[in-house]
């Protein structure tokens, strides 16, 4: 943990944010030295900040030692180099308790996911993040997405919040997210508060994200094709369309539809592709499921399909040589 302020240190950022899966052994205990390998792999390819036990790394399924050690484990292998953020959910007591145990662990601040199970009102839910943030000392960013989904009205009292320093959007309505940015600018001038687009693959509506001044995204696919995903990041920051349209169309597009073809295949199939670029973080814990045999053999290919991409961009002379990354496994 580093005395500079998440905020600051996430409003221009060089690289994707990196989402690492949680890794299990055989057995399906936590694998904490194969987490380790994950998250220092995933900081040396380039990531700009590391976001651990969130949606990609299963903090449904995590008890709260294993948070507590994964968050440990993510600190000190970032060593400050990169943020950390941690996950924090349930209802407000458990959310302030796995925010105690991230701030102990030395994590720099929290992606606070929704509520469990019921459905909360606009008050409600402000009530449920004032008070997250008033119990820690660490900077929070909401994260918009199913039964989490705010008002303008709503995220302009979120921005008024101490401790509260942005929006991730995993909701995905372009309308009400502009709406939401002219709100907060409109209703508190000056204030910079960050925006993420937070949904699946998210590098699919990097550009319309963009057009409405939505630059930070999370990058799952930074966890299994890093080269890729720093390829695509390089592009779309330099406004190099070409790249941007190429691995959207050959690589991106396939891949969401790939997505789209199991359940809970958002977290389930990164996972498998980290198995496939060497790293064994083990399989997904219930109620998860892992990936047809059939998809990981289409998962494979698109990715070789997405490196071939890279070496055609290369060809062509533009700015799209990959990565250097290095090691098993990016971030997710």
């Amino acid at each position: 943990m580093t005395s500079a302020p998440l905020a600051a240190r996430l409003t221009r950022v060089a690289g994707p944010l990196f989402f690492p899966v949680t890794a299990y052994g055989p057995g399906g205990a936590l694998d904490l030295d194969v987490f380790r390998a994950h998250v220092r792999s995933g900081v040396d390819a380039g990531a700009a900040a590391v976001f651990a036990c969130c949606g990609t790394g299963e903090f449904h399924a995590l008890t709260p030692e294993e948070f507590g050690d994964c968050v440990r484990a993510a600190v000190e292998e970032t060593a400050g180099e990169v943020p950390v953020v941690a996950g924090a959910g349930y209802g407000t007591a458990l959310a302030i308790r796995y925010a105690e145990i991230a701030e102990a662990a030395g994590a720099d601040g929290l992606l606070a996911m929704p509520p469990y199970l019921v459905v909360a009102d606009q008050e409600g839910l402000l009530r449920h993040y004032a008070a997250l943030a008033a119990a820690t000392g660490l900077e929070i960013i909401v994260y918009q997405r199913d039964n989490a989904v705010f008002t303008p009205e709503t995220v302009v009292g979120l921005a008024r919040v101490d401790g509260v320093i942005g929006l991730k959007d995993g909701h995905g309505d372009l309308d009400l997210m502009q709406r939401i940015v002219s709100a907060v600018r409109s209703e508190e001038p000056g204030r910079d508060f960050l925006y993420f687009n937070g949904l699946p693959t998210a590098e699919l509506t990097g550009l319309a994200y963009r057009g409405i001044g939505v630059d930070l995204y999370s990058s799952a696919v930074f966890a299994f094709a890093p080269e890729i995903a720093l390829a695509f990041h390089r592009a779309l920051a330099s406004g190099d369309d070409t790249t941007v349209n190429r691995l959207l169309d050959g690589f991106y597009r396939p891949l969401v539809e790939l997505r789209a073809r199991g359940r809970g295949y958002a977290v389930s199939l990164v996972k498998a592709g980290v198995r496939l670029r060497g790293l064994d973080v083990g399989e997904v814990r219930t109620p998860l499921s892992e990936p047809q045999p059939a998809h990981i053999k289409e998962l494979t290919e698109i990715v070789e399909r997405g490196h071939a991409l890279l070496g055609e961009g290369e060809a062509g002379g533009d700015d799209a040589a990959p990565g250097s990354a290095t090691g098993t496994g990016g971030g997710a």
